[in-house]
């Protein structure tokens, strides 16, 4: 007699004591597989008992649970990812390139808590992933997330659920509520291996383990994302319900809990045991079974870690010091140049694909001319090309010495006398290293102006990409920035490529961009000089939209890390007449920049003065 014959022959009541204990015991042995990579049995009995579980769930479907391991095998697909608004935004990290500049960290955050004595500082390897959010809701898997803007996010839950090393069900003590934060992530072998079916297939190749993980979570159909070998490892939680004082104790309680944890992690007292971390990091890198690009150091004690609290969308207690910049040799094919939202041209270089740092390089900015002069690159030449992080690649050196004389020179004047974008006039002002195009309605500057108002950093207008800037702008349907905010769905439906439906999830998108935080309102305008670091220093200062508008070039002097050149910028465009009538017009569209929260003064840090 079969095992199904024989499972038949159950009652319910015995089927489902039967299933209770099926689902925990191959639960565990995902959590002694997957998280802690040491199996208790053969893949030979695993099987047998999974086998066992989907024929009684078959037999007996009055018991089905979503949470079963059975339903790893991803559930149906979906039209489109939900939004979900993260409880505690999902910060993100300052870097650091070098030791000295964590020195300058831990000097800084010991300097605003008063403290002589080392801190403690744990160090993570910083694995380079997608950022998630879980949330258990009494011991069950409700809900996953991804990072997103930091304040909201896509519900991946299904896809999120076919990852084997996800816990679907918590054991032991566990609170009501439960948000936990990791990254997801594909390992070296399962990469190359992941690739090496793709070219089997005739498909395009994933640039590296990040690019193949983040579009192997995005994908509407959870069952395409259950045939890739995605892992996680948690270093966080979003609300505190588990009553943790400490990073380490967090990170203990996460094991306990049976999620997956980086064996990695130190604890390491003072900032020189944790820049001994660092270099320990540089070295084993290559070693390791996935990419990491850096190393987090955070302060041990969340008590400390409340009082030097935030800024703008960064921790103060928290640093990603990032790994020094990894090279290679290549060939430079050609030299394009690109129309910003300036109307600067910047030249790039085009390459012979090289593999650099995880990724393949095919492209490297050259700045301006100043800097092709400088180096003296020209078409043909060997060069060193150089990548650090998210950093674009550039050329750092020419290999002078393997030069065939065939090698064309290059200059923007000569190669780009008017724009190659609207045909006006290039021209290189008194003081300044670039060429621009003097063309007051330059599609390419609009275009520009466009996706950097709706980038990820700045508005965070999801779907409103290249293709779609590029249609609005030839079709002359908008004149400037805000009018995005003024197209209706039938226009956007219009659109090539457009249906009703993806019109009516960019309109709603529009719709949330128009509610975000000051700092990233101010970058978004696209004020020159003006990064993302400077518009949070801008608006942690000065507090408001009108504050900004009436300070003078001297007040905008005194805020620190803002310079004369940069004062002057900011001063300039608040004061230029057309500027002003844009941002009128984006507020009159609804756009409602949130003011931030009066910083702290050091005296009012409830840890201030003691030691």
């Amino acid at each position: 007699m079969g095992l199904r014959e024989e499972l038949k022959k159950l009652s319910p009541d015995e089927a489902k004591e039967r299933i209770e204990k099926l689902r925990e015991q191959i639960e565990y042995h995902n959590y002694r597989y997957y998280v802690l990579n040491d199996p208790e049995i053969p893949d030979s009995v695993y099987d047998q008992l999974l086998r066992e579980l989907m024929i009684l769930e078959d037999l007996f479907p009055q018991f089905y649970d979503p949470n079963s391991p059975t339903q790893r095998v991803g559930a149906e697909p979906a039209e489109e990812f939900a939004k979900v608004e993260h409880a505690v935004p999902m910060l993100s990290l300052q870097n650091a390139f070098g030791e000295d500049e964590l020195k300058a960290f831990d000097e800084r955050i010991r300097r605003m808590l008063k403290r002589t004595e080392p801190l403690e500082y744990m160090c993570e390897p910083k694995i380079d992933g997608l950022g998630v959010e879980l949330v258990y809701e009494n011991g069950v898997f409700t809900r996953g997330s991804t990072r997103g803007d930091g304040y909201v996010g896509e519900d991946i839950t299904q896809n999120l659920r076919t990852i084997r090393s996800i816990p679907l069900k918590l054991y032991g003590d566990y609170p009501p509520l439960l948000e936990v934060r990791g990254e997801v992530f594909l390992s070296k072998a399962a990469f190359e291996e992941l690739n090496a079916e793709r070219e089997r297939e005739g498909l395009p190749v994933f640039a590296n383990p990040r690019n193949a993980a983040a579009g192997s979570l995005r994908q509407l159909d959870p069952r395409e994302t259950a045939k890739r070998p995605l892992d996680m490892i948690c270093y966080a939680i979003g609300r505190n319900t588990l009553g943790v004082s400490t990073q380490a104790e967090l990170l203990k309680r996460l094991a306990q809990l049976r999620f997956k944890t980086s064996p990695l992690n130190k604890l390491c007292r003072g900032i020189d045991e944790a820049i001994e971390f660092y270099r320990s990091a540089i070295e084993q890198r290559h070693e390791l079974p996935f990419e990491i690009d850096g190393v987090v150091v955070k302060v041990n004690d969340f008590a400390l870690q409340d009082a030097l609290g935030q800024v703008s969308r960064s921790p103060r207690w928290a640093i990603a010091a990032k790994f020094p910049a990894e090279q290679a040799t290549t060939i430079v094919k050609d030299i394009e140049v690109n129309v910003g939202r300036t109307g600067v041209l910047t030249p790039t270089a085009v390459l012979e694909p090289v593999r650099i740092a995880g990724a393949v390089i095919q492209r490297a900015t050259l700045h301006n001319q100043d800097e092709i002069d400088r180096l003296d690159v020209r078409i043909g030449d060997h060069v060193i090309v150089e990548r650090a992080g998210d950093v674009i690649p550039e050329i750092v050196r020419v290999l002078k010495e393997m030069r065939t004389g065939k090698e064309e020179r290059f200059s923007i004047p000569e190669r780009y006398p008017v724009c190659p974008e609207c045909g006006s006039k290039v021209v290189r002002f008194e003081g300044e290293v670039g060429y621009y195009c003097i063309g007051a309605t330059c599609p390419a500057k609009l275009r520009e102006a466009i996706l950097h108002y709706a980038s990820r950093n700045a508005a965070n207008v999801e779907g409103l990409g290249e293709k779609l800037v590029a249609q609005i702008v030839d079709k002359g349907l908008v004149k400037d920035v805000a009018d995005i905010y003024y197209l209706k769905k039938w226009q956007w439906a219009s659109l090539e490529r457009m249906a009703e439906k993806s019109a009516e999830n960019l309109m709603e998108a529009l719709e949330r961009s128009k509610k975000l935080p000051l700092a990233r309102f101010i970058f978004a305008l696209g004020i020159r000089y003006v990064g993302e670091r400077t518009a949070e220093i801008l608006a942690e200062h000065l507090g408001s939209l009108d504050a900004l508008k009436s300070a003078s070039e001297e007040e905008l002097q005194q805020i620190p890390e803002i310079g004369p050149k940069t004062a002057r910028s900011v001063y300039m465009f608040f004061h230029d007449e057309n500027n002003l009538k844009l941002i009128d017009k984006l507020l009159a569209a609804g756009v409602a920049p949130i003011e931030p929260e009066k910083p702290k003064d050091k005296e009012q840090l409830p840890l201030y003065g003691k030691t």
